[in-house]
Order: structure tokens, then C-alpha cells, then sequence
């Protein structure tokens, strides 16, 4: 027979590894296989792990970085950040909330900061996931179904 979590359970571990500075947790009793690792700190992201098999804390996002060439006029407005909205977990990401439902947000949709633009489904829960920012779409980085990370950008904006 083997034991199921709850989504609080793992949640509270992940929490206590991350606070208590735990570089890897694993877990492993009647058939039931636990392994979360603390990105922030790993040693490196190649040494041998396994995506599938693991639960991470929350890790920084990408930072994009702007170089000016020698002659170059100053870069003030291109070194701004780019406007996107990231996946604040990890799960799936849908662009609406149902196979027979309009997305909520489309190329060239105007959004508000707080209004819902996609849901990421993490351990069968769907979580709608609201702007942090206001904009237009430009551009829907992943297909609706696919696989999201957290702090993986999922909608640009302008």
C-alpha cells in the first residue's frame, strides 16, 4: 500500500527545506519516492538529476543582461527589463479554463495587473494565475498543455 501527500504536506516540506537552508531532501518509503531539492542550494545544475523526480523551491528567475559596444549610444530604454509574466510554479500551463473555453488572454489582449491570464495545474489543483503587471500581449511563450517551470516566463508583454 503506498501513502499519498497532500499538496499542504509537500508544501511545508518544501518551505522547511528551503528556511533551513537543506541543499536535498529525499524521502522514500512503501513504494513512495519524495525528492526535493533546494536549487538555491545546489552545487550545480548538472550533476546528475533527475526532473521528473523532483519538487524545487523556489529558485530566482532569469535575468537578462544588456552589453554596449564601444560607440554605442547609451542603452537606458533597452536595458529595461522586458515585461513578462512568469509561472509562479510548476505544473501545466492552460491558456483557458476548459478544453471548450476562450483563453482568457490572446495575442494583443490588453491586461490589468491582477487579472487572470492562464492557470497552471500542479498536482491536480488548477491555479488561476493573475497579472503582476499591467500590458498587451505580444507574444504567448508556451503551448497551451505544455510543461512550466517556476519563474519560467510565459507571457511577454508591451
Amino acid at each position: 500500500m503506498s501513502k499519498e501527500f497532500s499538496v499542504e504536506q509537500i508544501q511545508a516540506l518544501m518551505k522547511s527545506v528551503s528556511e533551513n537552508h537543506i541543499g536535498e531532501l529525499q524521502f522514500e518509503t512503501e513504494g513512495v519516492k519524495l525528492k526535493i531539492k533546494n536549487w538555491m542550494m545546489a552545487p550545480s545544475a548538472g550533476e546528475g538529476s533527475q526532473p521528473a523526480a523532483v519538487l524545487a523551491a523556489p529558485a530566482a528567475a532569469p535575468v537578462a543582461v544588456a552589453v554596449a559596444q564601444a560607440g554605442e549610444p547609451s542603452l537606458e530604454k533597452s536595458a529595461e527589463a522586458p515585461k513578462v509574466i512568469t509561472s509562479p510554479l510548476v505544473g501545466t500551463f492552460y491558456a483557458a479554463s476548459g478544453p471548450d473555453k476562450e483563453p482568457y488572454v490572446k495575442v494583443g489582449s490588453a491586461v490589468k495587473a491582477g487579472e487572470i491570464v492562464f492557470i497552471v495545474e500542479s498536482m491536480k489543483v488548477m491555479n488561476e494565475i493573475p497579472a503582476d503587471q499591467s500590458g498587451t500581449v505580444v507574444e504567448i511563450l508556451v503551448a497551451d498543455g505544455a510543461p512550466v517551470e517556476y519563474g519560467q516566463p510565459v507571457l511577454r508583454l508591451e
